[in-house]
């Protein structure tokens, strides 16, 4: 097979091809075509002690992969996603670009990704923080129905991207230097992730909202959010407050998420054990603990969920829906 990575030299493409070998993803007779934009082309990158050369956008379709895992921003998915799928290139995308396209799936694969089929030329990853959310109330949805769901994020300066990542660096040190945000974002936190869309609410907050009812397959699930940036690298952590239509017991809360795939259930206030970033840093799965009843509410539930945002938020989810492609036959 020929897989290509776009955006190879991007935050999530270096994290991409850490996961691809981390799962002994590529075969010895498999090909990977790493791609870039014209100002990375020709650079040389290591895997697995391969030194192979980035190759630009057009190279890349001509070259015709089985796969291309995109990471390089919406304009760009917009103008060459449809290019290769046009060479017969399934397209696993990870910008907002596709997601909302009715045309389109939105797949976190423990949910949904028996809805893919041969067809589907272009999927789309969904948002890093919706994913690591839907994991969780995927099947409390099934068991009890949601009927509301208030969220709060906590999101990693990784989420923004390297530039992020240096403006934090320089505070910790005192230099000046490029800022990615308005404010500094050193011993702060900053209540805006994206940008305001006409209603008040951030992009990040309404793909939150939006996101969540088209990978539950329910528009009567009620969503609202506030996201919120803060000084952390490890991943981003959210408080979730369900209202369910049917009552639950907490233990059988704590037994079904247990049993659900890609979930760890951190949940011991007698060893203060619950999830943290610091923890979630560098892992697969998505972490949920302080699971308890809202008594201000009947059929309430309060819960805090942790993941990394570039790994199971970004780059795993992506390789695992290319993997199901493969074991399903669908390329």
């Amino acid at each position: 097979m020929k897989i290509a990575v776009v955006g190879a030299t991007g935050m999530v493409g270096e994290v991409m091809l850490k996961v691809l070998a981390e799962r002994n993803f590529i075969g010895k007779t498999d090909e990977l075509i790493l791609v870039a934009s014209e100002r990375s082309v020709g650079k040389q990158i290591d895997y697995n002690g391969d030194m192979l050369t980035v190759v630009g956008l057009q190279t890349a379709v001509d070259m015709k992969a089985d796969i291309a895992l995109f990471s390089a921003g919406g304009e760009t998915s917009l103008e060459w996603a449809p290019k290769f799928a046009a060479a017969g290139t399934t397209v696993i995308d990870n910008s907002s670009a596709w997601r909302m396209d009715p045309t389109k799936k939105l797949i976190v694969p423990e949910i949904n990704a028996s809805e893919l089929t041969k067809e589907d030329k272009i999927i789309a990853n969904p948002n890093c923080s919706t994913i690591q959310m839907v994991l969780v109330l995927a099947p409390l949805h099934k068991k009890y129905n949601i009927k509301r769901v208030i969220v709060s994020t906590y999101q990693s300066i990784t989420g923004t991207g390297v530039k992020a990542v240096q403006q934090l660096e320089n505070e910790y040190a005192g230099v000046q230097g490029e800022m990615a945000y308005k404010y500094p974002i050193h011993r702060n936190a900053i209540p805006q992730c994206d940008s305001f869309e006409e209603n008040g609410y951030t992009k990040e907050e309404m793909k939150l909202v939006r996101e969540t009812k088209k990978i539950l397959s329910d528009n009567t699930i009620a969503v609202t959010a506030t996201a919120v940036r803060v000084p952390i690298v490890g991943g981003h952590s959210e408080a979730v407050n369900v209202e369910f239509s049917n009552d639950f017991d907490v233990n059988e809360v704590r037994n079904i998420l247990h049993h659900t795939d890609g979930v760890v259930v951190q949940d011991n206030n007698d060893t203060y054990t619950y999830p943290m970033p610091m923890y979630a840093q560098g892992k697969d799965d998505v972490f949920v603990g302080r699971i308890r009843r809202d008594e201000s509410q009947e059929n309430t539930l309060n819960m805090w969920i942790v993941a990394d945002n570039l790994r199971k938020g970004a780059a795993t989810n992506t390789i695992q829906i290319a993997e199901y492609l493969i074991a399903a036959k669908l390329v």
